[in-house]
């Protein structure tokens, strides 16, 4: 061991001032905060989108569009998919209950059958909505349709 190399510990010296230990350090009084008000203070955090006094993004952009508080919005199922589902989950009706159950649409969910692909099974519907082709479809195949309010 020589003076020249000897170093302090690991972790015990501070390179950067530490603020607010008084004024000696250089750093005392305000601790580097300024005077007064809400930042200067411990435990102070700044709200999600404060611009400081400038007028907030949101409300300086326009309102755009229009949201229509009393539409109603359908899962859509296909007739393609319809067969699939039927093959792959043993449907005897296909229902929102059943689909629900399934873990396919939620609780409060409605449901709207469309005429896009083919059905060869014969099934009975019980659904919210359906399309005119849909209808056709289902019925020449032999399958009973009841809407539900």
């Amino acid at each position: 061991m020589k003076l020249h190399t000897l170093k302090p510990a690991k972790g015990s010296t501070h390179k950067e001032k530490r603020i607010g230990r008084g004024e000696a350090s250089g750093k005392g009084g305000t601790s580097t905060k300024g005077n007064k008000g809400g930042q200067s203070r411990a435990g102070y955090q700044s709200k999600m989108a404060h611009e400081g006094g400038q007028m907030p993004i949101q409300r300086r952009l326009p309102k755009r569009g229009f949201k229509n508080n009393n539409r109603i919005e359908y899962t859509v199922y296909n007739l393609g998919q319809i067969e699939k589902l039927i093959e792959k989950y043993g449907f005897t009706e296909f229902s929102e209950e059943n689909l629900y159950l399934n873990g396919l649409i939620g609780k409060t969910h409605k449901v709207k059958i469309l005429g896009n692909g083919e059905l060869k099974t014969k099934i009975d519907f019980k659904i919210s909505k359906i399309s005119g082709k849909a209808k056709e479809v289902i019925e020449s195949v032999g399958g009973k349709i009841e809407i539900l309010k």
